[in-house]
Parts: structure tokens; C-alpha cells; sequence
């Protein structure tokens, strides 16, 4: 066999090998823009501490690489529980709206607060209700039990199922980044200045790692008796 003739068949195993390469990052591309959890961007912590809990967001709102917002928080308030929402923004607000509506209805029938756990259920039950056409979201609730004191945080994922956790949860885009700061940071018992400093630590250095996510953030500091929020900065870009 000639050396001109190895040489086209090496150019045309190599011509196939970068055609299959560039194929697959495309179908990944579109994998990712087809994607609803991951169309609009965002990432969501929470974290336990000595007798505390952490929730923690960011703010931007975008159509993948585009902004569309730096003020769209992604935790909202129940009482005495939080609820983390990352996903699609549409089905973020729905489910706002439509947790907002139960927990109320909870209040009138019950007369007293829903707990953390309660809160847990409930979620579960309003994702599994619609397993066939699911919400695309990743919940994440966080709060302390008023009886107990003890903190409480859970997962879910879009249909209900609750993943239960001693230590941290994460979901939205930066879920990897997260997981990564977060076990390398995180420690038992932190108290509650430690465990800011924690979450705001690992929310940020994962946030610059996420095109998606970002433009700054809201911690929440959940005490017993008190609870404290906080806005951090972070890059713009």
C-alpha cells in the first residue's frame, strides 16, 4: 500500500472521528436547550447547623445564556417552613400560588402552623398528584421543628419522591458545583454564624462556576427564635 494512499485513509478516519465529536456536542446542545429544568437557570442550598437551618438561592432569571432578570428569588416563606423552587419559572410560580393556597387552607383547618415534615408531605403529594404531567421543578424545603427545635431540610425530585438528608440538599443547574463545595466545606454542628458563612461560601464559588445561575443571592438564617435574611453579591457577569 502506497504512503499516499495511508495517509488519505488516516485523514478520513480522523475527517469521521471529528464529525462524530461535533455531532454529539450538537445533540448535547440541543439536549440542553430542549431541557425545562435547565431552560431557565438557577440554584438552590440548604444546609443544617447546631440547632439552625440555611436556605439559600440566587436571583437570576434567564432563557439560557440570556438574562432576563437579576430579582427573581426562588425561596419563599410558609410559616414556619421555607420552600426552595428551581426549575422551569413557570412552574416556579404555580407552585408558589399553589402552595400558598394549601398551606392557608392548612392554618384554617388545623389552627396552628404546618411543620417542616408536614410541609415535606404535602409537597410530595403535589408532585405525585401529577406524575403523568409533572411540574418541572426541584423542590427543596428547609425549616425547624417548633416542638422539637431540631432542623429539617428534604429534597424532592419532580414527581415526589423525598430524599431526606442529615447534612445539605442542592438542586438547580449548579447541583454539581454544589455538591462539590458543600461536602468539602460543610461540618456538624455548625453554629449559626458559621453556618452563613458556609452556605455563602459555597453558594458563591459555586455560582461562578454556573453560566446559568447567579447575580446574586438570598440566604436565609433559621433559628428557633429568629430568623435572618441576607443578600449577597455576586458577580454580574
Amino acid at each position: 500500500m502506497s504512503a499516499g494512499k495511508i495517509y488519505h485513509i488516516a485523514d478520513y478516519l480522523l475527517l469521521a472521528q471529528l464529525k462524530s465529536i461535533v455531532t454529539a456536542e450538537l445533540l448535547k446542545e440541543i439536549k440542553n436547550e430542549s431541557n425545562p429544568f435547565t431552560l431557565n437557570g438557577g440554584a438552590c442550598l440548604a444546609m443544617a447547623g447546631k440547632d439552625c437551618v440555611a436556605i439559600a438561592c440566587d436571583l437570576r432569571l434567564g432563557q439560557q445564556a440570556l438574562t432576563l432578570s437579576n430579582n427573581f428569588p426562588k425561596v419563599f416563606n410558609y410559616g414556619d417552613v421555607w420552600l426552595g423552587l428551581t426549575g422551569l419559572a413557570t412552574d416556579v410560580q404555580t407552585m408558589h400560588s399553589l402552595f400558598r393556597y394549601k398551606v392557608n387552607l392548612y392554618r384554617l383547618r388545623e389552627e396552628r402552623e404546618i411543620e417542616p415534615e408536614t410541609m415535606a408531605n404535602l409537597v410530595s403529594s403535589t408532585l405525585y398528584e401529577r406524575r403523568f404531567g409533572p411540574y418541572f421543578v426541584s423542590p427543596v424545603v428547609a425549616g425547624i421543628n417548633q416542638r422539637t427545635g431540631k432542623p429539617f431540610i428534604c429534597g424532592f425530585d419532580s414527581i415526589g419522591c423525598i430524599d431526606f438528608a442529615k447534612d445539605f440538599i442542592v438542586s438547580g443547574t449548579a447541583s454539581d458545583q454544589l455538591f462539590g463545595v458543600a461536602e468539602g466545606l460543610w461540618e456538624p454542628d455548625l453554629e449559626p454564624e458559621e453556618l452563613f458563612e458556609t452556605v455563602s461560601q459555597t453558594l458563591l464559588n459555586s455560582l461562578d462556576r454556573d453560566a446559568l445561575a447567579g447575580w446574586g443571592a438570598h440566604v436565609y438564617i433559621i433559628t428557633k427564635d429568629k430568623v435572618t435574611k441576607r443578600l449577597l453579591k455576586s458577580r454580574q457577569d
